[in-house]
Order: structure tokens, then sequence, then C-alpha cells
């Protein structure tokens, strides 16, 4: 009998710690997964452009890419999409970097088409937090914004 109570006990506790822990890890994001027409023109936009660090996937199949967005999230690249299609700007992920003028210099230098809100060329946008902030397009249209957030 006691060895029962006690059992009971333990998946009383049990249950509860998992139920607490699920409740508290509900707002942390693991990955966002996009869908691509070109896995490789993606992978090295991710790669190149939003230096990004590639990290291994399980499926080894020629059809996923994964990459570190930070120190528990990830970005995973699934080839598939039969085309490339218009995205809203308000439908976007959103990066921080250390310094925004860096980061322009940077698209600059690969000839990446970048600007603000209103699609005003090379244009940084300032929120009203004064967070400065630019928006870009991967090569499947997905939009981008990029902005000096303190993290």
């Amino acid at each position: 009998m006691r060895k029962n109570l006690i059992f009971c006990s333990l998946l009383i506790l049990a249950i509860s710690f998992k139920t607490v822990n699920v409740k508290a890890q509900a707002t942390m994001v693991n990955h966002v997964a996009l869908y691509v027409k070109d896995l490789h023109k993606s992978a090295d936009f991710y790669k190149n452009v939003m230096q990004l660090k590639e990290i291994p996937e399980p499926f080894h199949d020629g059809k996923h890419v994964w990459f570190r967005t930070g120190p528990h999230s990830q970005l995973h690249i699934i080839q598939g999409a039969t085309e490339v299609v218009p995205h809203d700007i308000n439908t976007h992920v959103a990066y921080s970097v250390k310094d925004i003028a860096v980061f322009t210099k940077h698209l600059d230098a690969m000839n990446i088409k970048y600007g603000n809100w209103k699609s005003i060329d090379k244009a940084i946008e300032l929120r009203p937090d004064g967070v400065k902030q630019v928006y870009l397009q991967d090569p499947d249209n997905f939009w981008i914004e990029v902005n000096d957030d303190k993290f």
C-alpha cells in the first residue's frame, strides 16, 4: 500500500512538473521553417547574406538545410515550393544585429536590395522605440527585418 502511495505521489509530481514545464516553454520559438523553390539559392542567401551558421540536419535527403538563429532557435529551409510568390511585408521574420551600419555595408557589398518599410531604397527606418531597422527579401520573396535592437 505504501509503495502504491509513493508511486502515485511521484506520478502526480511528474505530471505537475511536465505541465509547468510545457507552459513555461510555450513562448519560446524553436524554429521557423520556410518552403523554398531553390534550396541551394536560399541556403546561399541565409549563409552568406544573412550570415547564419549552417548546422547539421537529421534528414540527409538533400531537401533540407538548417541554420542557427539563436541559442535555442533555428531556421529550416525546405526544398519543394513549385513557384516563387509575392509576400506582404507585414509577414516577416526579424533578426537583430549589433550594428545596423555594418550590416547595411555588408548588404551594399553584396549588391542586396534593402530599404525601409515604405521600400525607399537603402533607407533605414527608425521605430518609435528608437530601434533602427531595414527590410529585405530572400530569393523566395520572404520578407526579413534586420534591426539593432539590443540583445
